[in-house]
């Protein structure tokens, strides 16, 4: 009987080696100049395993993000909390993480990778929005969800770019920052919705 486990541990294992790669080398080299072959070198991982998981570098990077806002965001989840709570529980940790992260001098990365980093991170939190507000009855009927996940991805992305610029504020201030952008259209949203007659 196969051990189930064990290939979990495995594909864990070796998704962490492919993150890990990935992220070493932004920290070196261009984004965009990167290479497969170069993760799969750093990784010590075989071409043929690594296209069993992911379609390309820019999947591998998601997937890693994904991972990280799904531990941080759950680490923070609060079962009372109100829609718009829910909604935003990823900001505080994952900026909490790029403090700490910069702390231990974690987060140079090289010129050339930011920008592109940040485009990705913005793909990936807006798919987590949209996921979200599909199962928040509160905003079904309100604004379209594309375009309100959308604005809450752009923001924090924004936020945390000009944290760049601001170092020496702290996570929970940009958090605040952020969170004062986006509740009043969020609460905005809630409204139109109770405003509305539901179509049947």
């Amino acid at each position: 009987m196969p051990d189930h486990r064990a290939a979990d541990r495995r594909v864990r294992r070796t998704r962490a080696l492919l993150h890990g790669a990935l992220v070493s080398l932004v920290h070196e080299k261009p984004y965009d100049d990167i290479v497969v072959k170069e993760i799969l070198a750093r990784a010590d991982v075989g071409r043929s395993t690594f296209y069993a998981h992911y379609r390309d570098k820019g999947e591998l990077l998601e997937s890693g993000i994904r991972d990280l806002l799904h531990t941080d965001a759950t680490s923070a989840r609060v079962p009372s909390a109100d829609g718009a709570e829910r909604l935003l529980r990823f900001s505080l940790p994952f900026l909490t993480h790029v403090e700490r992260s910069r702390e231990h001098g974690e987060l140079r990365l090289h010129a050339g990778s930011a920008a592109t980093m940040h485009e990705h991170l913005r793909r990936v939190i807006e798919n987590l929005v949209v996921d979200e507000l599909r199962v928040e009855h509160r905003w079904r009927h309100a604004l379209p969800v594309g375009l309100l996940a959308r604005h809450v991805a752009a923001a924090f992305v924004l936020a945390l770019e000009w944290w760049l610029e601001h170092p020496s504020l702290a996570a929970r201030e940009i958090d605040a920052h952020f969170r004062a952008l986006v509740e009043p259209v969020l609460a905005s949203a809630g409204n139109i919705r109770r405003a509305s007659p539901v179509i049947t």
